[in-house]
């Protein structure tokens, strides 16, 4: 990188190289039109390139989800769905009881 590219003056931004800090605390140099660059997610600490799973969540955004809808298997689903379509049923039918009751 000690090389020097000729460029048109006042046209480019300033090319310069720059120290990358990733949050898992790496670090390396490249060259960038930004002074510095902040990183979620590098190559040290993706799951694709390190071959295991590491979860990273810097909003809750997965355990806001598991809160909402829970961490559910199939069959688990499928009874819940059961069991909301029968409290279903039987408010349905309390409501129509009460107005043939009341007519």
């Amino acid at each position: 990188m000690g090389q020097e590219f000729v460029v048109k003056e006042g046209i480019h931004p300033k090319y310069e190289m720059v120290e990358v800090r990733c949050a898992c605390g790496n670090t390396f140099k490249t060259r960038s039109t930004k002074s510095e660059l902040h990183l979620e997610i590098c190559a040290a600490c993706h799951p694709f390139f390190t071959g295991r799973q590491k979860l990273i969540d810097t909003e809750g955004r997965v355990e806001r989800f598991n809160k909402k809808f829970g961490v559910q298997t199939s069959e688990q689903r499928k009874t819940a769905e059961k069991a909301a379509k029968a409290t279903k049923a039987a408010a349905v039918k309390k409501t129509t009881k009460a107005k043939t009751v009341t007519a």
